[in-house]
Formats: C-alpha cells, structure tokens, sequence
C-alpha cells in the first residue's frame, strides 16, 4: 500500500499474524458479525454515548489546509477531532496549539505515516513514543484518542494503547478526499452516506500522504457535509 493509497475498499478484514501477532483492520465498519470483536480489542468505531457525530481529521497539522478547516469550523460553530501525526507537528508546531486554543480535541495518529502491519513491536513503540511527544512537546497535553495510519492494527499498536490509557477509535464513514478523482462533491456524498446518530466522520486536513492539494477540496466540502448533518437534526460532538 502506497501513502497515495490512502485507505482500503470499505468493509473489515481480520487478519492474524503469528510472526508479530498483528491484527488488521481495514475499515470503516466494525459492524456485523464483526461487532463481537469491537469491546474485547478495545477498538471503537462510534460516539461514545452513540449520540451526535463525531467530525475527525487525519494527518495534520499542514500549514495550509489546517487553517483553511480551522476557518470554516469556526464559522460554522463546529467542533472537531484532529488526529495529528508527529513529522508534522515539528514542521508546523504551533498549530496543535491553534487547534486546541479554538475549541477543538486532538488526538494520537502516528509519528511517521506507515501501515503498522509493516512495522515490528520495537518500531511501533518508537513511533508512538515520538509521536506522543511531539503532541506534549506543542500542547502540553497528553493525547487520549488514538487512531492508526490507513486504519490498519497491530497487536503491538493495542496493547501499548491500552497501557497508556487511549481510546482507540476508527470510523464509520469516510469521504475518499485522499483520492485524485475526489471532488467536493463526492467528498460530502460519501462522508455524509449512511452517517446517523454516534457516527464518526473521516476526512484530512493534510495532503502530504494524499492527493496534491486534496485538503482544498475537502475545505470545499465541508459547508455541504456540515449542511447535511445539520438537515439531519445531528449535532457535532466529541467521540
């Protein structure tokens, strides 16, 4: 898998891997016959009450497309989850700051921007660690959500979430803005297909493992899938 290729197809793919005793998986949807598995591994996919939605924000901070969101959210009244990534808080280390000073979470996504079924214990360790840092080190804020690169586990990944406290949380639907088809269009069609009470929204705020300057179409989305949300008497909340 490519950074270009920023997610898999939709459903859930369990794997298991004796080497590393990795545990995929490929999202969105902890749903089904999938949902016994969702308490057990702590992983979690909706709001926590199950009420309002959840808008959240992977890869950033980047030094255009964050603030460009930070503008419409304020604008709307909305408040959001960002999930920051660790290479990019040491180039733009006054922006988690930023988004925190607006009203908004943050949260936990990686140090470096790779497929953890990639990585062994020791690296996922180390990547966490200087990913968790780099939050502290900006914000003076320990994280407490946590979500993975590409949406892909590993045992590794749980086990340290657990003993550091994190809640992990995935999603329930995406808006595919990575992609170099996407449009604002699709963006808000997708995102918003299916999102009822507890869903959490996925989007990026970054294009540095997507799409050229794909943050502007998802900016350029986010009045509609605003709009949508609110047509459907949901209220933003935090997961």
């Amino acid at each position: 898998m490519s950074n270009n290729d920023h997610r898999t197809p939709p459903g859930l793919i369990l794997g298991a891997f004796a080497a590393t005793g990795a545990v995929g998986y490929l999202l969105p949807g902890l749903a089904g016959a999938w949902a016994p598995l969702r308490a057990p591994l702590g992983v979690e996919d909706h709001t926590a009450d199950g009420a309002g939605y959840a808008l959240t924000f992977d890869d950033g901070p980047h030094a255009q497309g964050t603030p460009a969101v930070l503008e419409i959210l304020a604008r709307e009244g909305v408040r959001a989850t960002f999930f920051l990534v660790g290479e990019q808080i040491r180039r733009n280390p006054a922006l988690p700051r930023e988004i925190l000073d607006a009203g908004h979470e943050i949260g936990l996504h990686c140090d470096r921007h790779r497929n953890l079924l990639r990585l062994g214990p020791r690296q996922v360790r180390e990547d966490l660690a200087r990913a968790e840092d780099a939050i502290a080190a900006s914000t003076g804020r320990a994280p407490l959500l946590y979500r993975p690169p590409y949406g892909v586990l590993n045992g590794a990944a749980l086990r340290l979430a657990r003993s550091r406290g994190w809640r992990t949380l995935l999603w329930s639907q995406w808006g595919r803005d990575w992609e170099r088809r996407a449009t604002p269009a699709s963006i808000a069609a997708k995102v918003t297909e299916g999102a009822g009470e507890g869903s959490v929204l996925l989007l990026h705020d970054a294009d540095d493992y997507s799409a050229a300057d794909s943050w502007r179409r998802t900016a350029a989305a986010l009045p509609r899938v605003l709009e949508v949300m609110r047509e459907r008497s949901l209220e933003p909340v935090f997961p």
